[in-house]
């Protein structure tokens, strides 16, 4: 017999019905269910997100709640602060217990206590479960027992602990008939307006295709040509685990199978290749859940107080966030940035090392903007790629390694497909031009415009202040 006969399962960052761990023992505990969605109620502006964020996520209920009713249930949309809905959804339906997958972020894990203390209050059962990740952050620690601050031995205990198996989907689904449905959340309940096309199509089944394509077309080549930006040579899921249309247990997994098949020893390396990005992703989740501060200040205590720019000041933080910078790579990640809420990773370093190192405006300016327009944007791994790219953060680059865009452009676009694809003014510049900067810091052509800064000039500046700083 089942233990509950109705629960209420809280859907947040597991936006699917397979492999989904709460949802799994919600549906196997109880008569009956009420998956709810709580939507927030900020209008206008948010630090974390913008509209093609948003619209991605609509697309991605509406595929959930199409897939609820298939399996004979209803999802439930409310809207507002989330505790409290929870608590009127709870008396309503009068449910026995909340089921819920943890979130590894700060503000995730503080509504979760609110919740529980609801639970108890009200006198019901609270149920939450590890599903974001494949590890806890409290799983992978030193010999010592604290957390890595470097990478290497944190993926090298990481792959050593084994990995946890999927959960049965859920494919029956029984929700009270009295409860009110609620409106699916648009765009334009958050006060925004979205235009366009999304670049990714929405929702567990697109989500499944990617994974697909990902396993049988790319993962093997993936150490070769994932740093090419003009190859559709990665798998595109970030937006997809973000969201939890994809379970990161499936991806490890499926990646995993692909590589016992494998006799080729440089396939088996680019899958594993591939694996490490799950492990990234969870360390990067891990020193968020240590230290927390890393959303508010460098994680280096060491660069705390150094000197930058005031992004106000002058045009130059505009210009970036534009892509008119005067370096092709940069704007060409920039504009694609802009206009199809993603940019290639390679491409995400350049142009993040350029903000900090040749503008010197502070990293958290960078990563509010990158958070506003892309789709997979995550909040750890945001912020730890941006400290990274600053010298600021765990593992990090160090200071004095300061890539430059013109001989980045050579290396990794030598050709100039990327450049050109997003830069149309360049389109009949000679790509060999590309990797270096224009005589006299004069223009690559008539309709594109000089570069900003000398390259040269502004990497002396930054090792200057890192100098100082750190003598200081």
């Amino acid at each position: 017999m089942a233990r509950y006969k109705t629960v209420i399962h809280w859907f947040r960052r597991d936006l699917r019905l397979s492999d989904n761990t709460a949802l799994h023992h919600a549906s196997k505990d109880s008569e009956q269910m009420v998956p709810v969605y709580i939507a927030s109620d900020w209008k206008s502006d948010h630090h974390w997100t913008g509209p093609g964020r948003q619209a991605f996520l609509c697309g991605c209920l509406e595929s959930l709640s199409n897939n609820v009713d298939h399996a004979g249930g209803r999802l439930i949309f409310r809207k507002g602060d989330q505790v409290e809905e929870l608590r009127k959804l709870i008396h309503e339906t009068e449910a026995e217990a909340v089921y819920l997958n943890c979130d590894p972020d700060p503000f995730g894990r503080e509504a979760e206590k609110r919740v529980k203390e609801v639970c108890r209050e009200i006198g019901i059962e609270y149920h939450d479960f590890q599903d974001v990740v494949l590890h806890g952050a409290d799983e992978i620690l030193t010999g010592s027992g604290n957390p890595y601050k470097v990478y290497t031995p944190y993926s090298n205990n990481w792959f050593d602990q084994e990995k946890p198996e999927g959960v049965e989907g859920v494919r029956t689904i029984h929700t009270p008939g009295s409860i009110g449905k609620g409106d699916l959340p648009r765009v334009g309940d958050w006060g925004m307006k979205f235009e366009g096309d999304l670049v990714r199509e929405p929702g567990e089944k697109a989500a499944r295709r990617r994974l697909k394509r990902a396993v049988e077309d790319v993962i093997s080549d993936y150490s070769e040509m994932r740093n090419d930006p003009s190859a559709d040579a990665t798998s595109h899921l970030g937006a997809d685990l973000r969201y939890g249309t994809l379970s990161p247990r499936e991806v490890f997994h499926r990646a995993e199978e692909a590589f016992n098949a494998s006799r080729s020893e440089a396939n088996r390396k680019s899958i594993r290749t591939f694996q490490k990005q799950l492990a990234w992703r969870e360390f990067f989740m891990a020193i968020l859940h240590h230290y927390p501060e890393v959303l508010e200040t460098d994680f280096n205590p060491g660069w705390r107080g150094l000197s930058w720019d005031d992004p106000g000041k002058g045009d130059s933080f505009e210009r970036w966030k534009d892509g008119k910078t005067g370096f092709p790579i940069v704007d060409a990640g920039m504009r694609q940035l802009r206009e199809s809420g993603y940019m290639h990773n390679r491409v995400r370093m350049i142009t993040a090392m350029f903000l900090t190192k040749d503008l010197h405006i502070h990293w958290r300016h960078g990563e509010a903007h990158f958070m506003k327009y892309l789709l997979d944007g995550e909040i750890a791994n945001n912020n730890g790629g941006w400290q990274w790219s600053a010298g600021t953060g765990a593992d990090a680059a160090p200071y004095f390694r300061i890539q430059n865009p013109w001989t980045q452009s050579e290396r990794w676009d030598p050709e100039g497909e990327y450049i050109k694809r997003w830069v149309p003014e360049l389109e009949k510049v000679n790509p060999k031009r590309f990797s270096k900067p224009p005589e006299n810091q004069g223009k690559l052509c008539a309709d594109y415009v000089e570069p900003m800064v000398d390259h040269k000039t502004e990497r002396e500046e930054t090792l200057a202040r890192f100098k100082k700083h750190k003598e200081g």
